[in-house]
């Protein structure tokens, strides 16, 4: 292999295993995001709570104005599922960012995400955490199913396109946030920024997945530069 091309490589990314990257930066961020309900959670006290369905903050407290961090809790205490909320999204960004690429890391992540959902770690992590635990049961897989039914050309797009749908897909939400200052948005659960929220979530989902896609299409162009790519099939 020439220079130039070792260069190139390395300029494009193509030494990072881009499965590994997506699982854990997303497991990470959902960890963070599940932190930050449970962070409001414990802050709302000793407080009971009115069924399984909860909303993190109270009141207008939320300095976010397009939603309204729903959760939900097995647990009908504010306090106590604020704690537990925090504690997993603790845990959930450590295994993410050390030891998702281990033997049953996808597991243990899908088994604290399920843990997260059940004890106020709210709904909006979950879609994150999906996506993290399809990406980490693909970490050094051969992904033959992709290399088999997408075109070179295609591929070759995807690749390229990786880093910057990882990096849109991260700054979705506090692009959402500094738009809602700049307007002067209030946290108000009225119908106008209800639907507004739910407009804006389409797209970020649909980045999820294209990030995850296209982590899958960079593999493969790293798997083929270093002689990986004729393993066994996924």
């Amino acid at each position: 292999m020439t220079q130039a091309k070792q260069q190139d490589q390395i300029g494009s990314g193509q030494r990072v295993n881009a499965v590994r990257a997506t699982a854990s930066v997303f497991g990470a961020y959902a960890g963070l995001l599940g932190f930050e309900h449970g962070l409001f959670e414990a802050m709302q006290g000793n407080a009971i709570s009115k069924g399984m369905r909860i909303m993190a903050v109270g009141g207008p407290g939320l300095p976010f104005p397009f939603g309204h961090e729903p959760a939900m809790t097995v647990i009908p205490n504010f306090l106590a599922t604020g704690i537990l909320a925090m504690l997993l999204g603790m845990s959930i960004m450590v295994w993410s960012s050390a030891f998702l690429h281990r033997k049953h890391g996808a597991l243990v992540l899908f088994l604290l995400s399920v843990l997260l959902l059940l004890f106020g770690g709210g709904f909006g992590p979950i879609s994150l955490l999906i996506t993290a635990c399809i990406g980490a049961s693909k970490i050094d897989e051969p992904l033959t199913w992709w290399r088999r039914h997408l075109p070179v050309s295609a591929r070759r797009i995807l690749a390229t396109l990786w880093p910057w749908s990882l990096g849109a897909a991260l700054l979705w939400v506090p692009l959402e946030f500094i738009l809602g200052q700049i307007l002067h948005l209030k946290n108000d659960p009225n119908s106008t920024l209800t639907n507004l929220n739910l407009i804006l979530t389409y797209p970020m989902l649909g980045l999820f997945v294209l990030t995850l896609i296209a982590g899958f299409v960079h593999e493969i162009q790293r798997q083929r530069d270093s002689g990986l790519g004729n393993r066994g099939l996924c």
